[in-house]
């Protein structure tokens, strides 16, 4: 009997160990390619930037302080990097809007593509999907040409006699937002449609013969049933949003950076390298707290409903 068992036993380590040799080939390129980078940005973090771009081996702390806080070239003196937290602010509170918005309008839109008959679901995922055919940049300034001072939203509301000189929109959060959310919607439309595909809509039926309003089965069955998508979309959008660099640029031009083009002017005209990646670092760990909050208040959720 004990000899049996040590045959299984040993017969177990041999399969763990011939996974591990299996997989050790990816492993070893995850290592490399996605912690490696990782690594070297932390590392550079805590360098001194060379004279035109680059750093010096010596070891310091400044560019971590200067994420934050600035010095007086006079006295030496720290204060509050304003420019710094101001783009941290906006960053995340248009990251967070974008997020919020492509949800509103995500929602409805994936709802009509799963309730449509399957012959016809094909085209309108096409057509959601027609986006991804161009790159970010040329669909930014497609957006661009709608909003900007002769663009088609001024020119129609000037023929249409309600406006005598055209609204300015471009250069302003309002345009980066607009420019975000039509970028990102995508990517929140097909997660929930991927999650609303499998309801069974018997329950929605159900819902209305016990004499529920549509709002109150929207609520207590859709999404619940919906939830995993809604968690995705919201993931799918809000970080790629918070490190958004095209959209920002273009929309917002130099007035409106968010920490994306902060990280690329100080790696590229500030030629300061390791604030460059003491911000990289930064903007990793606001993504992590922020995945952190939503997922534990997505769990509580569920808890309570359970």
């Amino acid at each position: 009997m004990g000899t049996a068992k040590e045959t299984i036993n040993r017969f177990e380590r041999a399969d763990v160990r011939s996974r591990w040799l299996l997989s050790a080939p990816a492993l070893i390129i995850i290592l490399f390619a996605a912690a490696g980078p990782l690594l070297v940005v932390l590392v550079y973090s805590f360098l001194v930037p060379g004279s035109y771009g680059d750093v010096k081996w010596e070891f310091s702390t400044d560019a971590w302080v200067g994420v934050f806080f600035e010095r007086d070239i006079f006295d030496d003196t720290l204060s509050f990097a304003d420019a710094h937290l101001t783009i941290f602010w906006r960053s995340i509170k248009l990251s967070m809007a974008t997020t919020i918005l492509a949800l509103i309008f995500g929602f409805p839109t994936a709802y009509f593509i799963a309730t449509r008959p399957e012959r016809t679901r094909d085209i309108w995922l096409f057509l959601i999907t027609i986006p991804f055919w161009t790159n970010v940049l040329i669909r930014t300034f497609a957006i661009q040409e709608v909003i900007r001072n002769e663009g088609v939203v001024n020119s129609l509301l000037k023929l249409a006699g309600i406006i005598d000189q055209p609204i300015p929109m471009m250069y302003t959060d309002f345009a980066v937002l607009l420019g975000m959310i039509y970028v990102f919607l995508p990517l929140m439309v097909l997660p929930l449609y991927a999650s609303m595909e499998k309801i069974d809509f018997r329950l929605v039926e159900a819902g209305y013969d016990l004499y529920a309003t549509r709002f109150r089965v929207l609520r207590r069955v859709i999404i619940p049933l919906v939830k995993p998508g809604i968690v995705a979309g919201s993931i799918l959008v809000f970080i790629p949003s918070l490190g958004a660099y095209v959209t920002p640029r273009v929309m917002g031009g130099g007035s409106n950076l968010m920490i994306g083009n902060l990280i690329e002017l100080q790696f590229g005209q500030g030629r300061n390298w390791p604030l460059g990646a003491s911000l990289s670092i930064v903007l990793m760990v606001i993504v992590m707290i922020a995945m952190l909050i939503f997922v534990r208040y997505t769990d509580r959720s569920d808890a309570g409903h359970g």
